[in-house]
């Protein structure tokens, strides 16, 4: 059986496998290596660079992570169970691993995990391993009166900068002026999923603003479903089509 047969079996079976089997992931060059992004489920991703890998709100149970590798770094954004989910942090190897969140995260979390958590407010940053982190303030607008869904001042955006990249993590948050003024961003995660973060007007606009290279929608199901992202990419390349939009399964079947 010669090498085109043969890789064409392997991609028919790679199609069909589920999400529990295999998880699909991106490959970006950076100066001296290769980051990888994996979309795990909703606001949850992971992003693996020089053998370390680093969790963003691990969410959806043990299956979502049984082939990855156990994290050297997790990141919550915010106290809401689809980013501070402790089952799941149950289920996955932390042992070793340095956690990053809110105060009110660690307010709220078991105090098994209490111990391993460095806190950042917003506007604090922190050199972890090879990365740096900065917090970033993450809410719904208007800033006043605060909003009970997601107030300034409680959750965490994130800023990573991953050799040259900077890589820009909403959390739950609307089109805020600090998203809106950011600078040099290589690659961006932005929510979309009303009621409780904005639309992909909101969204479309903002990035339009801070122009990233790279934008991945994500946290993007609402109460009337997936918000449309393919309208939202619409949006985004009819204006300015040098960003890429890029557009990915953050919703597999089990």
């Amino acid at each position: 059986m010669n090498t085109k047969i043969i890789s064409t079996i392997l991609l028919i079976l790679i199609s069909t496998l589920g999400h529990s089997q295999i998880t699909s992931f991106d490959e970006i060059k950076t100066a001296n290596g290769v980051l990888k992004i994996q979309p795990i489920v909703h606001g949850s991703l992971v992003l693996t660079y020089n053998n370390k890998t680093i969790y963003v709100d691990p969410y959806g149970g043990f299956k979502a992570y049984k082939n990855i590798r156990k994290p050297d770094i997790i990141l919550i954004t915010d106290i809401h169970g689809d980013h501070l989910d402790e089952k799941t942090l149950d289920s996955i190897d932390t042992s070793n691993a340095i956690f990053i969140s809110p105060q009110a995260v660690k307010n709220q979390i078991s105090s098994k995990y209490k111990s391993k958590i460095t806190v950042l407010d917003n506007g604090q940053g922190v050199h972890r391993l090879d990365f740096f982190i900065k917090a970033l303030p993450m809410y719904n607008l208007p800033e006043n009166p605060p909003s009970k869904k997601h107030p300034k001042g409680r959750g965490n955006g994130y800023i990573l900068t991953i050799d040259n990249l900077q890589i820009y993590i909403s959390g739950d948050t609307e089109d805020i002026p600090e998203m809106r003024n950011l600078q040099n961003i290589d690659v961006a995660f932005i929510c979309m999923n009303l009621p409780y973060t904005m639309s992909i007007k909101q969204a479309s606009n903002a990035v339009l603003e801070f122009q990233p290279k790279i934008v991945y929608p994500y946290h993007y199901r609402g109460t009337e479903g997936l918000s449309d992202v393919e309208a939202f990419k619409n949006l985004v390349n009819a204006e300015n089509k040098t960003i890429d939009v890029r557009l990915r399964n953050w919703y597999p079947k089990s």
